[in-house]
């Protein structure tokens, strides 16, 4: 009788352990995984030893991309009231210009929204990239996208895919394919080497042939917004079980070389969220031709010269930046 107990109790707690294992292994441990196929890496352009300036609305200029004035300014634009144009705090528009990259910052109100919206014109479209946590590809690998930005000196960045989140899902990332397990009916965003997006569906085009094909970027969230200037979503389509007012990320096209980075707060009372409709017709007026979401809620972050501007949240009661697998980033 005690053998029989003890064997229950030592099977009991092998049983516990190994749960607890499995949990910290699918969720906490970090794994770093091989690239499903091997291609040449996409460099980003390397920051400049001495930044462009960065241009307040008041004409007041900054000779460096993490000065204290500039983070006064965006500082004191989130813990104000909310906006009514894009001209209602001198903190914006904000604007970077190398000669060769040019950014303007600008804030919005839509729908009792503060959205966030950085119009990018780039020269060259190796400009225009992405970076990983800690620069590897993995389950549970993540850093914030602050933190990401900062130790490549992006210009700016939003979060990406979370691709980590996943185990499906198409991942290609300047140039090189970690990830060709697709998902049925999945939409993706692709980025070629010039520069223009496109969407795909991941069971129409094998991930290879994507790659071979020159796609340089696949992000795998979604869904589209936007598809050749005319809205893709409807009033009630979702992600999954989100509400329908949430913190978003996107990114547009509007023509060659021109871009639309935007990040809406939500789940707060000052800024409710958008619903994916919502932010389509936002992009959509803004002149975009080819938009798609990536993932938002407490992941929604952007960052330029070096700060964060919007208020990240998850549950609407504190601001905290989430660690997430991946931004997309201009050098």
């Amino acid at each position: 009788m005690k053998k029989t107990k003890l064997w229950a109790i030592g099977y009991s707690i092998a049983l516990t352990g190994f749960t607890v294992w499995l949990a910290l292994d699918t969720f906490v441990i970090p794994h770093a995984y091989q690239p499903a196929a091997p291609s040449p890496i996409i460099a980003p352009a390397q920051a400049e030893s001495t930044p462009a300036p960065v241009s307040t609305a008041s004409g007041k200029q900054s000779g460096g991309k993490r000065n204290s004035k500039s983070r006064t300014q965006l500082q004191h634009h989130a813990d104000s009231a909310p906006i009514q144009s894009d001209s209602a705090d001198e903190a914006f528009p904000l604007r970077y210009d190398n000669g060769q990259t040019h950014i303007a910052l600008s804030s919005y109100r839509v729908e009792d929204t503060t959205v966030y919206v950085a119009d990018v014109t780039l020269s060259s479209p190796e400009a225009l990239s992405s970076v990983l946590a800690r620069d590897t590809y993995g389950r549970n690998v993540t850093e914030t996208p602050s933190s990401m930005a900062r130790r490549t000196s992006a210009v700016l960045a939003i979060n990406g895919d979370y691709y980590g989140a996943r185990e499906r899902g198409y991942v290609v990332r300047n140039g090189t394919l970690y990830r060709s397990l697709p998902i049925n009916g999945q939409e993706d965003l692709v980025i070629d080497a010039n520069g223009n997006f496109s969407i795909i569906r991941e069971n129409e085009v094998s991930a290879e042939a994507l790659t071979q094909g020159g796609a340089v970027q696949v992000l795998s969230f979604g869904p589209a917004l936007i598809e050749s200037g005319e809205i893709s979503v409807g009033p009630n389509d979702e992600v999954g079980r989100a509400m329908a007012s949430n913190p978003r990320t996107a990114l547009a096209q509007v023509g060659p070389l021109h871009y639309l980075f935007v990040v809406a707060d939500g789940r707060t009372s000052a800024s409710q969220g958008l619903s994916l409709h919502q932010l389509a017709q936002f992009l959509q007026s803004l002149g975009a031709e080819t938009a798609y979401n990536l993932d938002g809620g407490g992941s929604s972050a952007m960052i330029f010269n070096g700060q964060l501007v919007n208020i990240p949240t998850t549950t609407g009661s504190r601001s905290n930046e989430r660690s997430v697998s991946d931004i997309v980033a201009i050098f």
